[in-house]
């Protein structure tokens, strides 16, 4: 199967679609990130459904790139008989969804073969197809959908071929477009106008950008793939495009990262307003709002695009699953699960949103009372911890953490921003919850923070306690936690979340280092004023993008391969915020804007 690193993402702020080095569409889902798959050879065979569109001769393409900063993939083959290229975007969602690509001839003639394999609801639904005028035209059940080119188009085995020679000087348009059964044909979209138009988008939106520096160029088009995750109906940002990419080749760990993750709330604030999109910034703390809104005990770790809360995990056994890696899954029972980290990221989230005036001081403050009134009551309580342990719930460290994190910064506000409410009670709090953490999250014995009350592991999320201002990143007891990670929880100098084999997680053991989690490190070896040390550590997980600028969930050291969903939303998250961390002389905690002064409030484009 192809790896994962050689896909690269299209997208239209309503969906995305992953093409591979050899001019394959593996991976669709229409009209949403989380509707089913129409093309998911990601996770099967080509049976399951793909387009691919690619020199007769085969084999991966020469070179590929976007274009510029945009979403705009260009790939290049050189072959015997000449050379073409393949431009593959999809428009910002107008009408309906479209993928547009265009072929166009550089040199030579060169024998080119397109083969259109439509399956809906994941690979199992095999559309009825008639040609109608030159035009293709599928339907099945509540999906249609018509593919359109001045190619010759034919069908064979189930299948639609199109075989054809490209010429230097031509140019021989596809699109293909997507619409509910139900409705009629959408208006045809033109693919040169197209293109022009969607190089216009992103060009105007990098445009808005006020990253300058070092990394500038690596940064935006970690923004621009976080751009490309966000449903932009809603403002929501989803983990990942994808669903069920392993973590561990041939295993169980795969899970469907198609949600909105509130434990992304910070980072995702602070990488925005830093870079300067703060329409972005603040639809996803309205997003963030709805989401929340209802009863305190009932807050979830994520939500669907539109804070739909039901996500029901099942299997979708037809599937064989990538490199046989079973089951695959769509919905995600952790959904469920009581993670206590979760109100204190909410919490900091909104306050980090206060102090970069994106928002009134009184908005949704009641809301905000009233998740720090249920957290009073139950900071003391086990919990699945932020890694969604399926095993026996504990009292882990990073959760009561996050506990101080919550009651600090609604103390704070009451100061800051003259709030209501009882501040000497949440300062009380916040003090006897730092007293909890420093008796029984740290190990005096081995001189380090643990994972859990009682336990002598170690976990990546203990590199957030100078990043959220538990302690400084110079304290003795941070540096020894942050010195033992490095010797004790990496595999090849990258981070591994926990140690799976110990972990009683309810799963087998193995999986690759976690790409956030090692940026983790870069930001409190930053804290620690190791700046060299993180300085090196940040450029070797740069190297590991792949050549279009993509990181997946984790790294395997041992066969050098991206594993898990991708693109990840945590990953590039980390990636920006670590990058302008190190551009500043003292780093800021997670409440703090890194740029405020930069923070820009252009209206287009969305």
């Amino acid at each position: 199967m192809t790896n994962i690193e050689d896909y690269a993402l299209l997208g239209d702020l309503h969906t995305a679609a992953l093409v591979s080095r050899e001019g394959s569409v593996d991976w669709l889902c229409l009209p949403r990130f989380d509707s089913g798959a129409c093309f998911a050879a990601l996770l099967d065979t080509s049976e399951a459904g793909r387009w691919l569109l690619a020199p007769a001769a085969g084999g991966s393409c020469t070179r590929r790139r976007y274009r510029g900063d945009t979403l705009v993939l260009e790939s290049e083959w050189d072959t015997a008989e000449g050379t073409v290229r393949i431009i593959d975007f999809m428009p910002p969602r107008g009408q309906a969804p479209d993928v547009v690509r265009i072929v166009q001839g550089v040199s030579g003639a060169v024998p080119m073969v397109g083969e259109l394999r439509l399956r809906f609801d994941y690979g199992q639904i095999i559309p009825w197809v008639r040609n109608v005028g030159g035009t293709i035209e599928a339907v099945a059940g509540p999906d249609s959908a018509w593919l359109r080119t001045p190619a010759p188009l034919e069908g064979r085995d189930n299948r639609t071929i199109s075989e054809f020679t490209v010429r230097a000087g031509d140019t021989v348009p596809f699109v293909l477009t997507w619409a509910p059964s139900h409705l009629s044909r959408p208006k045809p979209v033109d693919a040169v106008r197209a293109l022009a138009d969607t190089i216009d988008f992103w060009e105007r939106w990098s445009e808005r950008s006020t990253v300058t520096g070092r990394w500038r160029d690596d940064i935006q088009r970690s923004l621009i793939v976080l751009k490309a995750l966000t449903y932009r109906p809603t403002g929501g940002i989803v983990a990942a495009a994808t669903t069920s990419l392993p973590e561990q080749l041939g295993g169980p760990r795969n899970w469907d990262y198609r949600y909105c993750w509130l434990r992304d709330a910070t980072f995702t604030l602070q990488a925005l307003l830093a870079a300067g999109y703060g329409d972005e910034a603040t639809a996803w703390r309205e997003w963030l709002l709805r989401a929340v809104a209802g009863d305190p005990s009932k807050l979830q770790i994520m939500y669907g695009l539109d804070g739909t809360r039901r996500l029901p995990e099942t299997s979708l056994p037809w599937l064989a699953g990538y490199e046989g890696s079973t089951p695959v899954r769509t919905g995600n029972a952790a959904a469920g699960q009581l993670q206590l980290d979760v109100w204190g990221e909410v919490l900091d989230g909104l306050h980090l949103a206060r102090q970069a005036d994106i928002s009134k001081p009184d908005d949704a403050w009641d809301l905000q009372v009233a998740l720090m009134d249920y957290l009073e009551g139950h900071w003391k309580d086990t919990d699945n911890g932020l890694w969604e342990m399926r095993g026996p719930r504990r009292h882990f460290t990073h959760s009561k953490v996050m506990a101080w994190v919550a009651a600090d910064r609604m103390a704070r506000a009451t100061h800051d921003s003259g709030l209501p409410g009882p501040v000497r009670r949440w300062e009380y709090l916040r003090g006897a919850i730092h007293t909890d953490v420093l008796t029984n999250g740290y190990d005096a014995r081995r001189g380090t923070f643990v994972r859990s009350y009682g336990s002598t592991e170690l976990d990546a999320s203990l590199l957030l306690i100078p990043r959220v201002g538990f302690l400084s990143g110079t304290d003795p007891r941070v540096i020894a936690t942050v010195e033992a990670i490095q010797r004790e929880l990496t595999q090849d100098g990258l981070v591994l979340r926990y140690r799976t084999e110990s972990s009683e997680d309810g799963l087998p053991a193995g999986e690759g280092a976690f790409l956030a989690c090692s940026f983790w490190l870069v930001d409190a070896l930053n804290h620690a004023g190791r700046t060299t040390e993180a300085n090196i550590l940040f450029e070797r997980l740069l190297a590991l993008r792949n050549d279009v600028g993509l990181l997946s969930e984790e790294w395997d050291p041992v066969t050098r391969r991206q594993l898990g969903n991708t693109p990840q939303a945590f990953s590039h998250f980390a990636l920006v915020v670590s990058a302008l961390q190190l551009g500043r002389e003292h780093p800021q905690r997670s409440d703090q804007p890194i740029h405020p002064a930069a923070t820009h409030r252009s209206r287009a484009p969305r």
